[in-house]
């Protein structure tokens, strides 16, 4: 059976001419950048915009993409980033990339685990209560 999976987040992104490989498409390292992408705006949305400098913050332990359909220039993708249920100090995310204007087919899909850690002792902590909130009130 399939996790719950709740969309908390969706980003636009251009694909620009450099993202391109030699075998004439997006790069399969971008794809990860793509999501990494939604997943930084979304905790952006939470004032979490500087993970060096803080007592406890997001690490990703994992992260997986499968790729379904390669994406040539120009274009532009939309990125949509769901959340799992979350455990004691991790959440499972998960995305999907399409392309604007072909919406119904999926270029792209993967998940990533995200791990609340202090960067000091390099130990996990309990998830912010913040994040329990978004699935809980679903």
């Amino acid at each position: 059976m399939e996790e719950h999976r709740i969309l908390v987040h969706t980003s636009r992104i251009p694909v620009r001419w450099g993202d391109m490989d030699a075998l004439g498409h997006v790069n399969n390292t971008v794809y990860f950048r793509f999501a990494e992408q939604a997943r930084i705006e979304w905790l952006e949305t939470f004032g979490i915009t500087d993970v060096v400098n803080v007592e406890s913050g997001p690490v990703i332990i994992n992260v997986n993409c499968t790729f379904l359909k390669p994406i040539v220039y120009p274009a532009i993708v939309e990125v949509a980033m769901m959340i799992g249920k979350p455990g004691r100090s991790s959440l499972q995310t998960y995305f999907e990339i399409r392309c604007v204007g072909d919406d119904t087919t999926t270029y792209a899909e993967g998940a990533a685990k995200i791990v609340w850690w202090n960067p000091r002792t390099g130990s996990s902590q309990p998830l912010p209560d913040f994040i329990r909130e978004i699935y809980q009130h679903d």
